[in-house]
């Protein structure tokens, strides 16, 4: 009998603490349902887009970033206007927007198109590039605070495509891409090396080979005239027909607004004839070997360049890029609607 009443008194014990507990879970919802009732509507649309902005950070942080293509650089594979979104898990995302890299999944490949930071870019501080990064990621790229003095936005990242890899030397031939891949020791053409390899990416050409002699010509009088020596009328003719020519009544050339021409190209010949009529100039010599014999590609460094060779900046100008400032890869296009489609 003492028994039987121990086992009901148990029972009535646990009864009792289910029912206290559920009655305060109970209260603790009317009470939060109340404070719901008497919260300012205001505050609480705020509330919710402020919970929304957090979560499409996230996703474009370590994710998905929306990313506006500003040039035509890529051209054709994207246009200027082209939104896309740009896999920031694949290559590892930044813990924090310009700051630590988290480890990724793998490392680029060759023929990716890939985003990273541009190493021209000049910051204006931590606080004011993690602002705009927040802005421009919240708005899907609707809204850049950073623009030059001009108005227009600067190129904090650019978008090319991951042409020499790690231990390759890379060259320009008449503005067409020849590669030299490790274990190798014979030149191949892009076109070559991209079937060898299985791979489809196009690229577009501005100039024609015919033109090229007048790209020579040019290098080598800019070069002439920097040593103060005269040139020939059909040099001063190749400089002007790809430089706006001011200054007449001197008869010296302006040369800092230069139209559409492959400055590799004669920088190569300008450094040639600097060094050959000035051997003890390292500088030039430097730069035409590199120009002319290849460049070669350190360990965790990529060479990446635009699609729209004869209009791109891109490695050829600053050179290889480090594997940590590059952001992720190109993954799809979402606007326009009529080119929606995964990029290649």
């Amino acid at each position: 009998m003492s028994s039987r009443k121990k086992e009901l008194t148990l029972s009535e014990k646990i009864v009792s603490r289910t029912e206290l507990l559920l009655t305060k879970r109970k209260r603790r919802k009317l009470i939060k349902k109340e404070k719901q009732k008497r919260k300012n509507p205001i505050l609480d649309w705020l509330d919710a887009i402020l919970s929304a902005v957090f979560i499409v950070l996230l996703i474009n942080q370590y994710l998905l970033q929306a990313y506006l293509i500003p040039s035509q650089s890529m051209i054709p594979s994207l246009l200027i206007g082209d939104r896309i979104f740009v896999n920031k898990l694949i290559y590892g995302p930044e813990l924090i927007p310009g700051q630590i890299k988290l480890p990724g999944l793998r490392q680029p490949k060759r023929g990716e198109v890939i985003i990273f930071e541009n190493p021209t870019y000049l910051s204006k501080g931590p606080v004011i590039e993690i602002l705009q990064r927040i802005i421009y990621m919240v708005t899907l790229t609707m809204v850049d605070i950073d623009k030059d003095e001009y108005g227009r936005p600067r190129h904090h990242f650019l978008i090319k495509r991951a042409i020499g890899m790690p231990g390759d030397r890379i060259r320009m031939r008449e503005g067409n891409v020849e590669i030299m891949v490790p274990g190798s020791e014979r030149w191949m053409k892009e076109a070559e090396l991209q079937k060898q390899l299985g791979l489809q990416y196009p690229v577009r050409r501005e100039f024609q080979p015919e033109e090229y002699p007048y790209f020579r010509e040019a290098g080598k009088g800019i070069a002439l005239l920097n040593e103060g020596l005269e040139i020939g009328k059909d040099t001063r003719d190749s400089i002007s027909r790809y430089f706006v020519i001011s200054g007449e009544s001197t008869g010296s050339p302006n040369f800092s607004q230069q139209a559409l021409v492959d400055n590799i190209y004669i920088w190569k010949w300008m450094y040639r004839v600097e060094y050959e009529i000035n051997p003890s100039d390292r500088m030039s010599g430097e730069n035409w070997r590199i120009l002319e014999k290849g460049q070669y590609i350190p360990d965790k460094r990529i060479f990446p360049m635009g699609d729209n060779r004869d209009d791109s900046r891109d490695a050829r100008y600053f050179g290889p890029v480090s594997m940590k400032k590059i952001l992720g890869k190109a993954s799809f296009r979402f606007w326009p609607l009529t080119r929606f489609g995964k990029i290649r």
